[in-house]
């Protein structure tokens, strides 16, 4: 995932502290027929701007742990992505090296990637660790991929007389250091405050009540077993880690319990068709492509070749149905790719039914509904490359298919 941005009813409607103000999602942009209701409102905290960054990965995913932190009792908390993306570069560098310059080594990454982090270094907060010390005040990560692909590219010739000097690994550390700020080696000597009291990475990731073992990727395709894990063939999986196949059906009923008994959940997803409009607080999949072909029309209806055509971002049309069997065409013909993480929040309906997830994306305020959006069921089923999700969040009846693989600390 590396998808950047240049620059009322059951659990209630929460507030975000930080705007003051109560989210509007009973529709998607001012003067749309769109009329949405049986809302689900999840807590969450403010949106965040990943800026010039492919670190959505870490941007959703620690969005996702705020969640969980607020769900826990444990209160509002503003955790460090570039805590997290800074140790990711380090391992990614690693790996490179190991698989002699055969793997990939850029700014994505993946949900699991942050339960790897938190197993070996903990969690931090924003003001501990802003990872803003090159000189801008947003992220913007372009110069420090650089100069990190070059230095691994150069390590991974083997100039040495075709072998590894011990120091190029504090090397890559160093490079860090210098663009998001220091970290010792023994990152628990790297402490904080926090609400009074000081803590070390590790500590605080424990009051916080974040394990990482009690999380799983979830996803659906076809090509491999359902109801066991398997590697999701994406480039940005650097570690070739598994997620748990499950029916297509069975991965919309997840997410559907998780969010109705109070569970956020972290979403991977192809954002690159014409319905996905950020702008237009909509991610749809309209039968008649026609009618998202303008994505900056507020018009409810386009003329199309002398034909007034609705247009899908100002009322709703009819959207296709997805099967298991075009999902998986879509993947294996590259239509649907590994793009953006983003935090599912909560979820409506539309005035004829169709049912939505509310999406909490990290574009920051950026359009009507401020850095949020809704994707309809059909966009969600065809376009999901995975969830990431508490264990206690899956159904009874998805855990009894493989309980081992459900247990905690597996």
């Amino acid at each position: 995932m590396k998808k950047w941005i240049i620059t009322f009813m059951l659990l209630g409607v929460w507030q975000l502290s930080a705007q003051n103000k109560a989210e509007d999602f009973t529709t998607n942009q001012p003067g749309s027929k769109y009329r949405f209701h049986d809302i689900i409102l999840l807590p969450h905290t403010p949106v965040k701007n990943q800026n010039r960054t492919g670190t959505c990965w870490s941007f959703s995913t620690l969005s996702f742990l705020e969640s969980e932190a607020l769900r826990k009792g444990k209160g509002e908390h503003d955790l460090s992505e570039m805590w997290v993306a800074r140790h990711v570069y380090q391992g990614k560098a690693e790996n490179y090296i190991r698989m002699d310059g055969k793997a990939n080594f850029a700014q994505g990454g993946e949900f699991h990637d942050i339960p790897w982090v938190m197993e070996r270094y903990g969690l931090v907060t924003e003001k501990a660790y802003p990872g803003l010390h090159y000189g801008d005040t947003i992220h913007i990560h372009n110069e420090l991929e650089a100069v990190l692909k070059g230095m691994v590219d150069a390590v991974n010739r083997k100039p040495q007389k075709g072998h590894l000097t011990t120091a190029w690994k504090d090397a890559v550390r160093g490079t860090l250091d210098a663009y998001l700020g220091y970290v010792p080696k023994n990152t628990e000597e790297f402490t904080f405050e926090e609400n009074g009291r000081r803590f070390t990475p590790k500590r605080f990731m424990k009051y916080l009540d974040l394990h990482p073992h009690d999380y799983v990727e979830i996803t659906s395709f076809t090509h491999h077993p359902y109801y066991k894990p398997f590697v999701v063939e994406i480039p940005d999986n650097w570690q070739m880690a598994s997620a748990f196949n499950v029916p297509l059906d069975e991965l919309v009923t997840i997410t559907e319990h998780a969010l109705k008994n109070g569970y956020t959940v972290a979403w991977g997803a192809d954002v690159s068709e014409k319905g996905f409009s950020h702008r237009n607080g909509l991610a749809i999949l309209p039968e008649d492509e026609r009618t998202v072909s303008d994505r900056k029309s507020k018009d409810l209806y386009l003329n199309i070749d002398g034909k007034k055509i609705p247009n899908a971002f100002m009322q709703p049309v009819p959207q296709k149905k997805v099967t298991p069997e075009m999902r998986q065409e879509w993947f294996d013909r590259k239509f649907t790719t590994d793009d953006h993480g983003m935090h599912i929040i909560g979820m409506a309906k539309d005035q004829n039914g169709m049912r939505y997830f509310i999406v909490k994306n990290s574009w920051g305020d950026s359009n009507a509904l401020h850095g949020y959006f809704l994707v309809s069921e059909p966009y969600f089923r065809a376009k999901t490359i995975d969830i990431f999700v508490h264990k206690d969040a899956v159904p009874a009846a998805t855990k009894k298919k493989n309980p081992c693989y459900f247990k905690h600390g597996e």
